[in-house]
Order: C-alpha cells, then structure tokens, then sequence
C-alpha cells in the first residue's frame, strides 16, 4: 500500500506540475513576445526561449497611448463598484433576513430568480436606458449597470440567518437599533466573507469588457481590457505592444490574486456553492 499511494502521488505530483506548465505557457508566451522587436515577433528564427531584451513596446505603450487614463477609469470604477455592491448587499440581505415587511418572500424570491437571467440579456435595455439619461461615455454609465450582484445578497443572507437571535436581541435589549446591529455586531463578525466578496468583485469588476465596450465612445473613457482593442495599426497588429498592454493591464489583478490568494480562493467557493 505505501508503495502504491507514493506511486500516486508521484503522479498526481507530475499532472500538477503539467497542468501549471500548460497554464503559464501563454503568460510565459506573451512576456516573451513583448520583450522582442516587431520584426523578431512575426520571423521563422523567432523560437519558444527568449533570446532578445527589447523593452521598446513597453515605452511605446507608457508614452503614445491612454494608459494611464485606462488605468485611473479601472481603478475608480472598480473600487466605486466593490464598495456599493458590498454595502448595498449587505444592507439588503440584512433587511430580507431581519426585517419583517410585507413582499420580503417575493423580494428573496425575485433575487434567486436573478441567476437565470444571463446579464448579456439586458445589454440591450441598459444600453437604452443609460442612453436615455445622457450617462454613456461617462463613469456613472460604466457603473450602474453593474451594481447589482445577487451573489453577495445571497451570500450575506445565509450568514445572517445563522448568527444567534439571543445575540440580536440581547443587542435590542441594549438599545441598539439595526445601525448598531448591522454595522457594529454583525460586520465585525463576519470580516473575513466581506474580504472575500471585495476582492472577488473588485476582480470582476477590473475583468469586465462587454459593458465597458459598449457604453464607452472615447479613448480617454475607457477602462483597460476595453483600451487593449485599441493599441492597432492602420497597417496591422503590433503583436509586441498588444502582449504588453495586455500583461499591463493583468499585472494589478496578478498582484492582487498573489496577495490575496486564500481570500479569492474563499470567494470562488462561496458563490460557486450559492450557484450551485
């Protein structure tokens, strides 16, 4: 038997290692091919190990396109995103898991009922509405359509449910009212699942190009995965410059995910048992 499970560890050892090699290849790829002249992209010689240092399309990139502007509209957006998702989500499954008021069933129900409509399905009526208020190529444009998140109403709600009534009402009994319950009882004690729920939305936020896209007109508006479709020549691709607005672009979700890994990995967990 001990045999046989090093055997199967050893196996097990090498499809991990594999796996992640096939993972990191095209990470791997594109740092590589950013780091090579154009004419060395697109040559026979050109090979799979690096064999030139050409920071060229990185300064092409910093000094002849919008990236920084790209920046500061992911960052802003994101972050506005993160914040009023978690807050307005927590106040909602507070209020449904809580609060006693006529259509709070429905209003869970209308919730769930949420995960079967695919957001690509109302791309189309958001487009008209924020049209309608004048707020495309604007960040309140961006936004909007993206603050709502089922997934952490639901969330929060299973953990409200579970905390102890003798706790509220001993809260009650205090004279604390739902401010006093909400934002001094229960967040501090369930800290580590809006961690997670943060940094999941931040990332997803940061990741998202189909609205973005679609409510943005100008250069200076857009965020960064919308800014990538941008670094073209008239003359064709520039594939140096696109794999380094690209690994650009990844880099502050990259160094987010590496520091918060155990959190993210929480997250993931946490939503894919609510969908599931």
């Amino acid at each position: 038997m001990t045999s046989l499970r090093k055997f199967e560890n050893g196996v097990l050892t090498i499809g991990t290692f594999a796996a992640a090699a096939l993972w990191i290849f095209p990470l791997y790829w594109a740092f590589i091919t950013s780091m090579r002249s154009e004419d060395r992209v697109v040559s026979k010689e050109a090979g799979v190990l690096p064999d030139e240092f050409n920071p060229a399309a990185y300064i092409d990139i910093l000094w002849n396109t919008n990236l920084v502007s790209w920046y500061i509209n992911s960052i802003g957006t994101a972050v506005i995103i993160t914040f009023t998702v978690i807050v307005s989500g927590m106040m909602c499954a507070y209020a449904i898991s809580q609060m006693r008021f006529p259509g709070r069933r429905i209003l869970y129900g209308v919730v769930l009922a949420s995960f079967m409509v695919p957001s690509q399905a109302l791309v189309v009526t958001q487009f008209i509405l924020m049209n309608d208020m004048g707020l495309i190529n604007t960040w309140a444009g961006i936004i909007l359509p993206q603050l709502i998140v089922p997934v952490v109403i639901i969330v929060y709600k299973q953990f409200f449910d579970a905390v102890p009534k003798e706790m509220r009402e001993a809260v009650v009994l205090d004279g604390g009212g739902d401010y006093t319950l909400l934002f001094k009882v229960y967040l501090p004690l369930n800290w580590g699942i809006t961690t997670a729920l943060g940094i999941i939305t931040f990332i997803m936020a940061w990741n998202q190009f189909l609205w973005p896209f679609l409510a943005v007109t100008t250069e200076d508006k857009m965020t960064i995965p919308v800014g990538i479709t941008q670094v073209n020549d008239a003359f064709g691709v520039f594939y140096a410059r696109l794999m380094s607005v690209a690994l650009l672009g990844a880099m502050p979700v990259a160094i987010a995910y590496l520091i918060f890994q155990k959190k993210v990995t929480e997250a993931v967990m946490i939503s894919s048992g609510v969908k599931g």
